[in-house]
């Protein structure tokens, strides 16, 4: 694996750091008071919204964009400079009529097509996921793994299926994320960030990012000798988390990342959102197409990462 040139960051910065959070759990019960933390230290990130209400109970809860309030609010963020990214249609699967309807509502609300999105791991309009995220044996690999347990499940990608959506997402989402890795600067596991695939044509662009699904995992990586190393390195955190999985509790902010996003905040850090940051690296170097030998090594060391961490999802 080659090491890519040095990024140059706008303005000086040293270093790049962003989030998109996943919109499971999130209500306006613990979402606004963690986003006006953000706001006052500076951090714009990407909020991912489910444009449409479920049609059913749901996967894992969580408002969507069919409540006046919560809407309200997500275009206050938008206004405040944060980024509204795309989780599927709702929380539960959506056919492609409805994925349709999710993307125009998307536009008609925030103004644009969605930068980014993201997988809601259990609908069955996900696209190029399960064992689809992989390739020959390492695919097969995976299906062992998880003893079949979503084969068949995922079929966003599968023409002639009624959760196809492939030419939607190729068509009006510029960056879709797939793997997930530990380390802070998420360019030291894939250094192609952004890259397009041409084995996976309906992704215009992938993006990796640096997994701490919730806040417990993030206080935990976001360590002062960390930071340092991201800062030295003049890298970029993609982070993927949940902003509605423990950072708020009834008494206030969860502890650990009070400290830890002041501690990220007082840095010479580019705090931009997600889909800001890839435009960024893709105009400082030719856009990035990922050859067979790059795949490959980009998911061994993926599935190094699950199998170490005993995750499969």
């Amino acid at each position: 694996m080659t090491a890519p040139a040095r990024v140059v960051w706008p303005d000086g910065h040293g270093f790049a750091f962003t989030i998109f959070d996943d919109t499971d759990l999130t209500t306006l019960v613990n979402g606004p008071p963690v986003y006006r933390f953000l706001t006052d230290l500076g951090l714009r990130i990407t909020k991912s919204v489910w444009p449409l209400a479920s049609e059913g109970p749901g996967f894992v809860g969580g408002s969507t964009c069919a409540d006046p309030a919560y809407l309200r609010w997500v275009l206050s963020l938008q206004a405040d400079g944060h980024e509204i990214g795309y989780h599927n249609a709702t929380d539960g699967s959506s056919p492609r009529a409805r994925t349709a309807e999710a993307l125009d509502r998307f536009r008609d609300l925030f103004g644009s097509d969605p930068a980014c999105g993201a997988n809601h791991s259990g609908n069955a309009e996900a696209i190029y996921w399960g064992a689809a995220r992989l390739s020959g044996a390492h695919a097969r690999l995976y299906d062992g793994m998880t003893r079949g347990r979503y084969r068949g499940a995922f079929h966003g990608e599968e023409e002639g299926s009624e959760w196809f959506w492939g030419d939607l997402c190729r068509d009006r989402v510029r960056y879709w994320r797939n793997f997930t890795f530990p380390g802070l600067n998420t360019l030291d596991d894939c250094p192609q960030l952004p890259y397009h695939d041409p084995s996976r044509p309906f992704v215009d662009h992938w993006f990796a990012s640096t997994e701490a699904s919730n806040s417990d995992k993030l206080t935990d990586l976001l360590t002062p000798a960390k930071l340092d190393a991201l800062e030295e390195s003049g890298g970029v955190c993609v982070l993927y988390t949940h902003i509605g999985s423990g950072y708020w509790w009834e008494d206030g902010l969860h502890d650990g990342i009070v400290g830890v996003l002041r501690d990220l905040s007082s840095r010479n850090g580019w705090f931009a959102p997600v889909g800001e940051v890839l435009d960024h690296l893709r105009a400082q170097r030719p856009d990035t197409t990922l050859g067979h030998r790059d795949r490959m090594a980009l998911e061994r060391r993926w599935l190094r990462h699950k199998v170490r961490t005993r995750t499969t999802t």
